[in-house]
Order: structure tokens, then sequence, then C-alpha cells
């Protein structure tokens, strides 16, 4: 009787999981809160690089252009989610390109940022 009611706890939870999971929503979600984060880790490691090589606007500048950049990216990666049907919305075969997509976003935005740096300190050296 205790295996029945937990097996149909897992279940009725398994079922919960699948019906709330849209994928659509989860997705946006993350790209915002990933976008959030590469623009701080921009203007804090990023301009920081680019204000010890120069003195003028130019830091500011890039700043608005790489953010800019980074949004039609994201556009572009959060378009396939935006265009499922609501049945296809909740789709568990959905999670494994949920999954890489979520993985490919928070590299990005994480590891952007310090590549960028990287890059400034390289074009600082010579």
């Amino acid at each position: 009787m205790v295996n029945s009611r937990k097996d149909s706890a897992i279940q009725g939870h398994a079922h919960e999981d699948a019906v709330t999971k849209d994928w659509r929503r989860r997705i946006s979600d993350h790209l915002a809160y990933a976008l959030l984060v590469y623009t701080a880790l921009q203007i804090f490691v990023t301009m920081k690089q680019l204000k010890e090589m120069t003195s003028t606007t130019l830091p500011y500048l890039a700043l608005i252009v790489l953010v800019a950049m980074i949004i039609p990216a994201a556009r572009m990666l959060e378009k396939h989610w935006s265009e499922l049907t609501d049945a296809e919305a909740f789709d568990p075969a959905q999670a494994s390109r949920f999954k890489r997509d979520r993985i490919i976003i928070w590299v990005f935005a994480i590891g952007m940022p310090f590549v960028l740096a990287g890059i400034a300190r390289l074009i600082a050296a010579f």
C-alpha cells in the first residue's frame, strides 16, 4: 500500500512537471536572466579593460554595440520556442533541445564578456 502511494505520488509529480513546463516561457526566462548577467559582466569586466586602453567615450559606445549585438542573437535562439504550438510547448520531447539551448545561452552570457576582455587585453598589449 505504501509503495502504491509512493508510485502514485511520483507519477502525479511527473505529470505535474510535464503539465507545468511551458518550454516557451522557460526559455524566455533563461534568456532574460542571461541578458541581465551578460550586461552586468560586460559592464564590470570588459569596461574595465576598455577604460584602461582609452579615456574617451569609446568604451561606452563599445558597450552599447556589444549589448545591441547580443539581443538579435537571443531572438534568433528564441525563435524556435516562440513558434511552438500549445501542444508542443508542453511536450517532454522538447527537453533535450531545451537543455542544449539553455547551455548555449549561459555559456555565451557568462563566457563572452571574459573573451572580449581577453581580446581587449591583447589589443592593448600591441
